[in-house]
Protein backbone atom coordinates (compact mmCIF):
# COMPACT_ATOMS: atom_id res chain seq x y z
CA UNK A 1 0.00 0.00 0.00
CA UNK A 2 1.19 3.31 -1.06
CA UNK A 3 1.06 6.11 1.73
CA UNK A 4 -0.99 8.89 0.72
CA UNK A 5 0.42 11.66 -1.12
CA UNK A 6 -0.72 15.28 -0.64
CA UNK A 7 -2.35 16.36 -3.88
CA UNK A 8 -2.18 20.08 -5.58
CA UNK A 9 -0.92 21.77 -2.28
CA UNK A 10 0.68 25.00 -2.75
CA UNK A 11 3.37 27.15 -1.22
CA UNK A 12 2.50 28.91 1.60
CA UNK A 13 3.19 32.47 -0.18
CA UNK A 14 1.80 30.93 -3.35
CA UNK A 15 -1.78 29.64 -1.16
CA UNK A 16 -2.18 33.28 0.44
CA UNK A 17 -2.23 34.89 -3.56
CA UNK A 18 -4.66 31.95 -4.28
CA UNK A 19 -6.38 32.44 -0.60
CA UNK A 20 -7.18 36.01 -1.81
CA UNK A 21 -7.61 35.53 -5.20
CA UNK A 22 -10.78 33.50 -4.26
CA UNK A 23 -12.05 36.27 -1.79
CA UNK A 24 -12.05 38.41 -4.70
CA UNK A 25 -13.33 36.25 -7.38
CA UNK A 26 -16.13 35.76 -4.61
CA UNK A 27 -16.54 39.63 -4.22
CA UNK A 28 -15.75 39.13 -0.08
CA UNK A 29 -19.41 37.66 0.11
CA UNK A 30 -20.03 34.11 2.57
CA UNK A 31 -21.57 31.85 -0.43
CA UNK A 32 -23.74 30.34 1.31
CA UNK A 33 -25.34 33.45 3.19
CA UNK A 34 -23.72 36.48 1.96
CA UNK A 35 -21.98 37.67 4.73
CA UNK A 36 -18.82 39.94 4.69
CA UNK A 37 -17.79 39.61 8.19
CA UNK A 38 -15.36 36.77 9.33
CA UNK A 39 -14.55 35.43 5.59
CA UNK A 40 -12.20 32.41 5.49
CA UNK A 41 -11.88 30.15 2.11
CA UNK A 42 -13.32 26.51 2.32
CA UNK A 43 -11.77 23.66 0.51
CA UNK A 44 -15.27 22.27 -0.92
CA UNK A 45 -13.01 18.85 -1.14
CA UNK A 46 -11.07 18.38 2.17
CA UNK A 47 -7.24 18.46 2.04
CA UNK A 48 -7.64 15.06 3.88
CA UNK A 49 -9.61 13.54 1.51
CA UNK A 50 -6.97 14.66 -1.46
CA UNK A 51 -8.55 17.88 -2.41
CA UNK A 52 -6.18 20.41 -3.48
CA UNK A 53 -5.55 24.06 -3.29
CA UNK A 54 -7.22 25.29 -6.93
CA UNK A 55 -9.53 27.91 -7.52
CA UNK A 56 -12.18 25.16 -8.93
CA UNK A 57 -11.62 23.39 -4.57
CA UNK A 58 -11.86 26.71 -2.65
CA UNK A 59 -14.89 28.77 -1.89
CA UNK A 60 -15.68 31.58 0.29
CA UNK A 61 -17.57 31.17 3.44
CA UNK A 62 -17.85 33.17 6.80
CA UNK A 63 -16.74 31.82 10.03
CA UNK A 64 -20.10 30.88 10.79
CA UNK A 65 -20.70 28.83 7.33
CA UNK A 66 -17.78 27.02 7.33
CA UNK A 67 -18.41 25.82 11.18
CA UNK A 68 -21.75 24.42 9.86
CA UNK A 69 -20.30 22.63 6.87
CA UNK A 70 -17.46 21.20 8.99
CA UNK A 71 -20.17 19.80 11.42
CA UNK A 72 -22.04 18.13 8.54
CA UNK A 73 -19.61 16.43 6.97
Amino acid sequence: MRPKTPRGRLEPDAYARLHRQILERDHWCCQHCGGRQQLQVHHQELRSHSGGDTGENLITLCETCHRRVHRRS
